[in-house]
């Protein structure tokens, strides 16, 4: 199997683009381009100081030009200036709330990020928070969902992969009843349900079953393949197996998808993507169609699609491709473990304006695919306290609908986490499980956070997520991102001095991945190197003798007056640090909530302060 990679349009690639009205919003500009906020920043004409001021990376325009130019519905626009300004600016572009862009307005020191229109439909709010959470602000969210805590919707399902239908009446209607507080009945077919346990869902009904008539009174909001309902959100569950002539255009080939799905009551926006065989891999009017429309497309060898059992075999087929079955096979192998054949194969020939013939198959799988829209974040949370996480880290958990974790990591977190934001617990022990499921949500479309404590990088889940990560076929890849946190070691640190001010390194002396020869013989090398140590996992109830072996190794090599820090439940309300020194360390005192700190030959403890000089006054 092997997937074609496909680029998004550029003509219909949504932009955020901020705006500054006046010299004082420069360095918040340039902030917002560093951190990929915003993809273009202007800034008023009349606010260029100087022609230095003007050869950076800016673009000047009026501010009506620029609206001229960029109100667009799908656009994101951030004015840096007075809310009252750009409220007289933007007035007179305003239509509608399905046609009009998602406007935000920052103070120049970014106390505070307002959103004043597009805050569902055009993603307004969701920046909104994003942004906040990065830059250290206040998010101003004035809508009814969010200041009576509830699921917004007509939007929330972005966040999830899934793409909107229905209709613009029937989407204001149910806007109009959530915001009446009447009970709203929801029936989810297909996609991710992990949201509907949470608090915010409390004022919906969710049906079991249901009947074929979706545009019946019985339902309020439909999630699913089907078409029919006034409200819907649709995850990409249904795979198009392809079969065609060479030189088939893609005219033929857009007729048959319409057809197809028309004929079978299912939206096109629950396309997960295209399968066929690897010989169509150059086919041009196939790769047109999946490119301008930014579907997936994988392609499979005959020796994988002859496998498939199908209800159409065709000799036919066998003696021009080797497997007696393209599309339905193709269709089927893609839907995955419990997939449904919703439609057997039908052949297209050519109309006028057309050239060609093309054979649809359409499968439905159990789990939606969009590793496209999907996000897996590696999130280090810090030793403890909410205050220790970084705008970084805050960020990446604002952006994210699904935050997973072991479960006292997630307690710290628990402050901060929105009422749309989906919590799973995990145990300590079941790393490779938590990565995996964490990886298998985002290639379904989810934004996922994936939380460890301290920096994920360091003896987090970071590698092992990123293993898994590379072992999936290219476009099988989620977007993946790690992000810093402040590791423990440091932590411990700056609380008894600067221990690490010259070279040092760190140890785990857990050997239930690495073998313990291998860690004896680093903690040798690091002793005879005469560098500072942070030692991590300690002490265990199972492991209770790794620690005593590790002292005995260090104390062939330093004196027993080398300092040693004990740094227990950092930043947490049961935190406790003490001074000893090699020869007088209680071992019993320490455990798997502790950080040890093993100074150097030329560490000092002086005033209860732990230091390791760097030699400054020694020159």
């Amino acid at each position: 199997m092997s997937l074609v990679p496909l680029e998004n349009s550029i003509n219909k690639s949504p932009k955020t683009i901020a705006f500054g009205l006046s010299l004082s919003s420069l360095p918040l500009l340039e902030r917002l381009k560093a951190r990929n906020h915003v993809e273009l920043i202007f800034m008023s004409h009349a606010s260029a100081a100087s022609p230095e001021e003007k050869a950076k990376a800016l673009k000047y325009s009026t501010p009506l030009d620029f609206l001229k130019d960029y109100w667009e519905s799908n656009n994101k626009l951030i004015f840096i200036g007075s809310i009252c300004a750009v409220v007289r600016l933007i007035s007179p572009f305003i239509s509608s709330k399905e046609n009009d862009p998602a406007v935000l307005v920052l103070d120049a020191n970014s106390s505070y990020v307002t959103c004043l229109l597009g805050g569902h439909i055009s993603g307004g709010d969701q920046i909104t928070i994003e942004l906040a959470s990065d830059l250290g602000g206040q998010a101003v969210l004035t809508g009814d969902s969010k200041v009576k805590e509830r699921i917004p919707l007509d939007c929330f399902g972005d966040l999830w992969g899934w793409k909107r239908g229905g209709d613009v009446e029937g989407w204001r209607k149910l806007m109009i009843d959530q915001s009446r507080e009447r009970k709203t009945i929801i029936f989810q077919s297909t996609g991710l349900k992990l949201w509907q346990g949470l608090k915010s869902c409390s004022n919906y009904i969710f049906k079991d079953k249901n009947d074929d008539d979706l545009s019946s009174n019985n339902i309020d909001l439909y999630i699913g393949p089907k078409v029919g309902n006034t409200c819907s959100w649709h995850p990409p569950t249904i795979w198009i197996g392809i079969g065609c002539e060479r030189n088939t255009n893609k005219e033929i080939i857009l007729r048959a998808i319409k057809d197809s799905f028309s004929r079978n009551g299912v939206s096109t926006l629950s396309i997960a993507g295209f399968a066929s065989i690897d010989k169509k891999i150059d086919e041009v009017g196939l790769l047109e169609v999946t490119k301008e429309n930014d579907w997936p497309i994988i392609f499979y060898s005959q020796s994988d699609l002859a496998k498939v059992n199908v209800p159409n075999a065709s000799q036919v087929v066998m003696d021009e491709m080797g497997t007696a079955s393209v599309a339905e096979a193709a269709a089927i192998l893609s839907s995955g473990k419990g997939g449904n054949l919703i439609q057997e194969k039908q052949i297209f020939r050519s109309n006028e304006n057309e050239s060609g013939a093309v054979t649809i198959a359409l499968a439905e799988s159990k789990i939606a695919f969009s590793p496209q829209k999907g996000e897996l974040h590696l999130v280090g949370s810090g030793p403890g306290q909410v205050e220790m996480l970084t705008y970084d880290s805050r960020f990446a958990l604002s952006k994210c609908v699904i935050w997973i974790g072991y479960g006292s990591y997630l307690n710290y977190l628990e402050s901060i986490r929105g009422n749309h934001q989906v919590r799973i617990d995990s145990q300590l022990t079941f790393e490779k499980d938590r990565c995996r499921e964490a990886l298998s949500l985002a290639k379904q479309g989810a934004r996922v956070a994936l939380v460890s404590s301290g920096d994920s990088g360091i003896y987090g889940m970071a590698g092992l997520a990123l293993e898994l990560w590379l072992n999936q076929e290219d476009d099988s890849r989620p977007f993946l991102q790690i992000h810093p946190g402040i590791s423990s070691f440091q932590m411990a640190a700056s609380k008894v001095g600067a221990p690490f001010m010259h070279d040092f390194c760190s140890i785990s002396l857990s050997d239930l991945l690495t073998p313990w020869e291998t860690i004896e013989e680093r903690i040798k090398c690091a002793a005879k190197g005469d560098f500072v140590l942070a030692i991590f996992n300690p002490r265990s109830i199972k492991r209770d003798w790794q620690l005593n072996k590790a002292i005995e190794i260090l104390l062939q090599f330093r004196k027993p007056s080398t300092p040693v820090a004990v740094a227990r439940q950092l930043a947490r309300s049961e935190e406790s640090i003490e001074l000893y020194n090699l020869e007088s360390l209680p071992i019993d005192k320490v455990d798997m909530l502790t950080i040890l700190v093993i100074g150097n030959s030329q560490s000092i403890i002086k005033n209860d302060k732990f230091l390791t000089p760097r030699g400054y006054f020694a020159h």
